[in-house]
C-alpha cells in the first residue's frame, strides 16, 4: 500500500494530510459555530494553530507514558524514549494517543481564552463538534497505516492486515475488525448529537454543557471499543485508555447531573 505522496524532495505521508484535514474540518465547523453564536469567526485560525501545537505534545506524551505491549517486547518502553531523545519525536516507532491530544487541547484552549479575554466554557462548547469531526476525519490515518484493528473476524466488513503489521501472535489471521472505522463513525455520530442538542436545548443548556456531554459520548464510544482491541496499553495490568475513558465518562456525567438537577 502506498502511504504518501512525493513532490519533489518533499514527501507527505497520508497519514499526516489526514490529520491535517480533519483539523481543517473541524476548524470551519468551528467557525460556522463561533459565528452562529455571534462571536468572531477570525478567531477560530489563530486557535487552531495552539490547539495543533498542544494536541501533538500531548499526543506524543501520552503514547510515551502509554506504550502499547507489542512496542514494549520490542524493547520501546517510556525509559527508551527518554534515554534516546531524538526517539521522543520520532513517531515512526509508536505514533499519537489521542486522550493525550484532547487534553492537550483543552490546556491550549483555556490558556488562550485567558490571553483574550475570552470565556472558556463558551468555545469549548463551539469547539466540541469540530472536535468530533476532525477525530472522525483523522482516524482514517490508522487505515492508512493498517493500525488500530480490531479482532479477527469473519464479517462481511472484515479489514484485511498484511502480515508486516500484525501483531506476532495473530500471524496466521488475515482480516481484523476495522477498529478505526468504529470510531470514526461513532464520533461522527457525536458530532451530529452536539450539533442537535446545542440547537435543540439552546434555551437550556449552559456554558460548558456540550463539552460535558462530548466528554460522557467519546470515552464511551472508546472503553466500548477497546473491548475489541488486541494491543492496548496496560499500566499495571489495567487497560490504561480504557480506565482512564471510564473516569472521565462518570465524572462528566455526574457533573451534567449536578449542573441540571432540580432544587
Amino acid at each position: 500500500m502506498v502511504d504518501g505522496i512525493q513532490i519533489g524532495f518533499l514527501f507527505f505521508s497520508f497519514y499526516g494530510l489526514l490529520l491535517a484535514f480533519g483539523a481543517l474540518g473541524g476548524s470551519f465547523l468551528a467557525r460556522y459555530e463561533a459565528k452562529r453564536r455571534g462571536h468572531d469567526p477570525e478567531i477560530v485560525w489563530d486557535l487552531i494553530i495552539w490547539l495543533m501545537i498542544a494536541g501533538i505534545i500531548g499526543a506524543r506524551l501520552w503514547h510515551i507514558f502509554t506504550p502499547s505491549p507489542s512496542l514494549i517486547a520490542e524493547g520501546i518502553t517510556t525509559e527508551y524514549y527518554f534515554s534516546n531523545p531524538w526517539a521522543l519525536i520520532d513517531t515512526r516507532k509508536g505514533g499519537l494517543g489521542i486522550p493525550g491530544a484532547v487534553i492537550g487541547g483543552m490546556l491550549a484552549l483555556f490558556a488562550f481564552t485567558r490571553k483574550r479575554k475570552l470565556s472558556f466554557l463558551e468555545w469549548a462548547d463551539i469547539a466540541a463538534p469540530g472536535l468530533a469531526l476532525g477525530q472522525a476525519i483523522g482516524r482514517w490515518g490508522n487505515f492508512v497505516n493498517q493500525e488500530l484493528y480490531g479482532a479477527p473476524t469473519s464479517l462481511p466488513w472484515k479489514m484485511y492486515i498484511d502480515e508486516f503489521h500484525r501483531l506476532a501472535e495473530y500471524q496466521d489471521q488475515a482480516y481484523y475488525h476495522p477498529l478505526f472505522l468504529y470510531e470514526s463513525l461513532w464520533n461522527l455520530g457525536n458530532m451530529f448529537i452536539l450539533l442537535w442538542a446545542g440547537r435543540r436545548y439552546a434555551d437550556r443548556i449552559k456554558a460548558g454543557d456540550l463539552l460535558l456531554l462530548y466528554m460522557v459520548i467519546y470515552p464511551l464510544g472508546r472503553f466500548l471499543l477497546d473491548f475489541l482491541r488486541l494491543d492496548a496499553a496496560m499500566l499495571g495490568g489495567v487497560n490504561a485508555n480504557q480506565t482512564f475513558m471510564a473516569g472521565v465518562a462518570i465524572f462528566a456525567l455526574t457533573a451534567l447531573f449536578l449542573r441540571h438537577r432540580k432544587k
